[in-house]
C-alpha cells in the first residue's frame, strides 16, 4: 500500500482538468500516442460536443514504481454530487486553477469539499503559456486561500504538458498513501470497499467502481451490498487504464470495477459498502447524504405510444445517474408523462439532450419549478412539486419555499450592477468581501427566482466574469399564490406557476404576452387570460382569421356577399363555444426564454 496514491482533480468549469488529466496519461505511458485524443476520458458524446466534464471518470497509472489512481471530476455546480462522492474516495487533491481566470466560485466551493475530507491539497496554475496568463497575481490568490507557500504552487500548461510530471510527483512525494481504516479495524477486519460510481452496461450487467478500503475482492467471489442489502457475484474485478483491465483481485487501497451479475443499480446504490457475503463486515463505511433534487420539470412525449419508451428509458439514464427522481403525471392536454426532479438547469438540459439522441424520443417539457411545503390549516405538511398539485387556497395556512444561500465571485467594479439584479431576484445580500482585485458577494435567494434565467442575467450584468454557486438552505414561508393560465377560457394545468403575491402580476403580463406569440391563429378569436383563483389579472388575444369565403358570388350582389358573411359570423360564434386550441409545444417553455 505504500506504492499507492489515489487522488482527483478539481477545479471549476473549463479551468483544464481533463486536458491535464491527457498528459498525464501520455507521460505515465497508459495510453498510447496512437490511441490518444483530447479529452480522452470524456466518453459520451455530448461530453465531447459541449466540451465539459458530466461523468466521473477513474484511470490507473504508474508512475516511478509507484501505482497512481486518478479520478477526473465536472466542474459545474450542477455536477457537485459528482465531486464529493470522487473526493470520498482518495486522499488528495489536485487544485487546478486557470492563469487567466484565478479563482472563481466553484474552485472555492470545491476546496472547502477537499477540506471538509481533510485531502492534502496540491496547487497549480494551469495555462501558463497563454499570453493573458497573470501568474503572479492568481499566485497570491492560491496563497491567500490555501495559505501555502509560493513555491509550492506548480506552473503547468495542460496543452503543452510543460511541467505536468511535477504534479504526478508531488502527488507521490506530498499525498499521503491510503491508511487502513480506523473505525474499527482492529475488531473488524473484514472486507470493505465504497461505491463510488455505477452503471448498467447492456451486455455485462452492473458494472461498480469502488475504492477497496480494507480486505481484498477475488474474482468469482460472492459479494454483499451492506445499504441494499442484496448479494451478487464479481464475475470480474480488475482495473481501468482507461479501458477495463481485468485482474485476478483488488486489494486494499486500490480503485477499480467489479462486474457483478445484478440486473440493476438499484442493487447496488453510489455511495453503498461492498462487502464479502461469507465473510460480512459488521458496519458499513459512512456513505454519503442521498441527493435531493430541487428542480422539478414535467416531460411528455409528443406522440402518446412514446410513453412506455420515455419511462424506460429514464429508468436506464437513473441507473447511473442517482440524482434523478420521477413519477409519474398526468395532464389533460399533454397526456402521459413524467414529472423528473434535477439537481440543477444544466442538468435537466443534459438529461433531456441524451433522451431525445441516444433514446430516439419527441419530448415537450414544462416549465422548470421547484418543490415547496404547504402547511395545512390541521397542522399537516404537504410536499409539492408543481403548482397544479396545490390544494385549495381556504385549507391552506402557510406555504414555504426553498431559499439558497449563493456566492458569486466578480471583479470589484461590477458589484452595482449584481446587487441590483439580487435585489430583483427578492434576494438580500449577506456579506462582501475581497481577494485581491476580487470581491466575493453572499447573498440568500428564493430557489424559484434563480432557476429560469438568473446565471443569463447574471453573465450579462458582469459581462462574463462573474462565477456563480450556491447551496440549498431552509424553506422559509413567503405570500405565495398559483398563476393560472386560461386559453379560450379552459385552465392549462401545465402552465400554471408559483409566484410571489407582488409579482404575479407581472409575469401573468409577461407570459401572457409570449403565449400570444407562439399559439397560432384560429378562425375565431382566442382570449389568453393569468388568473390568481378567481381574478383575472392579465389579457391578451389572438385575433381570428378572416376566412371569409366570396369566391362563389360572380356578381357584386352587396345583399348576396352580406348574407353569405352573416352565415359566416354565426358559424365562427359556434366554433368559438365548441372549438378546441391546439397548443404547440413551445409554449410550455415560454418561461425559459427571456427575450
Amino acid at each position: 500500500m505504500e506504492k499507492i496514491r489515489n487522488f482527483c482533480i478539481i477545479a471549476h468549469i473549463d479551468h483544464g482538468k481533463s486536458t491535464i488529466a491527457d498528459r498525464m496519461m501520455e507521460l505515465t505511458g497508459t495510453v498510447s500516442k496512437r490511441e490518444m485524443k483530447s479529452q480522452l476520458l470524456d466518453s459520451m458524446e455530448l461530453e465531447r460536443e459541449k466540451g465539459i466534464t458530466i461523468k466521473l471518470a477513474p484511470v490507473t497509472m504508474s508512475w516511478k514504481g509507484h501505482v497512481l489512481n486518478l479520478i477526473d471530476t465536472p466542474g459545474h455546480v450542477d455536477f457537485s454530487y459528482e465531486v464529493s462522492r470522487s473526493l470520498q474516495a482518495v486522499e488528495s487533491a489536485v487544485l487546478v486553477v486557470d492563469a487567466t481566470q484565478g479563482i472563481q466560485a466553484q474552485t472555492l466551493a470545491n476546496v472547502y469539499l477537499a477540506l471538509e475530507q481533510d485531502l492534502t491539497i496540491i496547487p497549480v496554475i494551469n495555462k501558463v503559456d497563454l499570453p493573458a496568463a497573470d501568474v503572479e497575481s492568481v499566485s497570491a490568490q492560491i496563497m491567500n486561500l490555501l495559505g501555502c507557500p509560493r513555491e509550492q504552487i506548480i506552473e503547468v500548461s495542460g496543452k503543452t504538458g510543460f511541467n505536468v510530471d511535477k504534479i504526478l510527483d508531488a502527488v507521490i512525494n506530498e499525498g499521503p498513501a491510503p491508511n487502513l481504516l480506523d473505525s474499527g479495524s482492529k475488531t473488524d477486519s473484514s472486507t470493505k470497499a465504497l461505491i463510488f460510481d455505477s452503471y448498467f452496461d447492456d451486455y455485462r450487467g452492473v458494472v461498480l467502481y469502488v475504492r477497496i478500503f480494507q480486505g481484498e475482492i477475488l474474482k468469482n467471489t460472492e459479494i454483499k451490498m451492506m445499504e441494499a442489502e442484496t448479494k451478487g457475484l464479481a464475475l470480474e474485478v480488475g482495473v481501468l487504464t482507461p479501458k477495463m483491465t481485468p485482474g485476478e483481485s483488488l486489494k486494499a487501497g486500490e480503485i477499480g470495477y467489479i462486474v457483478t451479475n445484478l440486473k440493476t443499480t438499484r442493487e447496488a446504490k453510489v455511495g453503498d459498502t461492498v462487502t464479502l457475503a461469507k465473510a460480512p463486515a459488521l458496519e458499513p463505511l459512512p456513505g454519503y447524504k442521498d441527493v435531493l433534487p430541487f428542480v422539478y420539470a414535467g416531460f411528455f412525449p409528443v406522440s402518446n405510444d412514446q410513453y412506455k419508451d420515455l419511462k424506460e428509458a429514464v429508468e436506464k439514464l437513473s441507473l447511473s445517474d442517482s440524482a434523478l427522481r420521477f413519477e409519474p403525471e398526468n395532464s389533460p392536454v399533454l397526456g402521459f408523462g413524467l414529472r423528473i426532479g434535477f439537481l440543477g438547469l444544466l442538468h435537466m438540459d443534459i438529461i433531456r439532450e441524451r433522451l431525445e439522441r441516444e433514446f430516439k424520443l419527441d419530448l415537450i417539457v414544462t416549465n422548470p419549478s421547484t418543490n415547496y411545503e404547504v402547511v395545512m390549516n390541521n397542522g399537516e405538511i404537504l410536499e409539492i412539486k408543481s403548482a397544479s398539485d396545490l390544494p385549495d387556497a381556504s385549507e391552506i395556512s402557510e406555504i414555504r419555499e426553498p431559499w439558497v444561500k449563493g456566492e458569486i465571485i466578480l471583479p470589484k467594479s461590477m458589484i452595482g450592477n449584481v446587487l441590483n439584479l439580487i435585489n430583483e431576484k427578492r434576494g438580500r445580500q449577506t456579506n462582501l468581501s475581497y481577494i485581491e482585485e476580487r470581491a466575493i458577494i453572499d447573498f440568500e435567494a428564493p430557489m424559484a427566482n434563480l432557476l429560469t434565467d438568473f446565471y443569463d442575467q447574471l453573465k450579462s450584468a458582469t459581462s462574463g466574469y462573474a462565477s456563480f454557486n450556491y447551496e440549498i438552505d431552509d424553506y422559509r414561508a413567503e405570500d405565495l399564490v398559483r398563476v393560472d393560465f386560461l386559453v379560450a377560457g379552459n385552465r392549462v394545468d401545465a402552465l400554471s406557476v408559483m409566484a410571489h403575491r407582488s409579482e404575479a402580476d407581472s409575469i401573468g403580463r409577461e407570459v401572457t404576452k409570449k403565449l400570444k406569440e407562439v399559439i397560432p391563429r384560429q378562425n375565431y378569436e382566442v382570449a389568453l387570460q393569468a388568473a390568481i383563483g378567481a381574478r383575472i389579472i392579465a389579457r391578451e388575444t389572438i385575433g381570428a382569421y378572416r376566412k371569409d369565403v366570396t369566391v362563389k358570388i360572380h356578381t357584386g350582389d352587396r345583399d348576396r356577399k352580406a348574407k353569405l358573411l352573416e352565415k359566416q359570423k354565426r358559424g365562427k360564434a359556434r366554433m368559438k363555444r365548441f372549438g378546441k386550441v391546439d397548443i404547440p409545444s413551445e409554449a410550455f417553455t415560454v418561461m425559459l426564454k427571456r427575450d
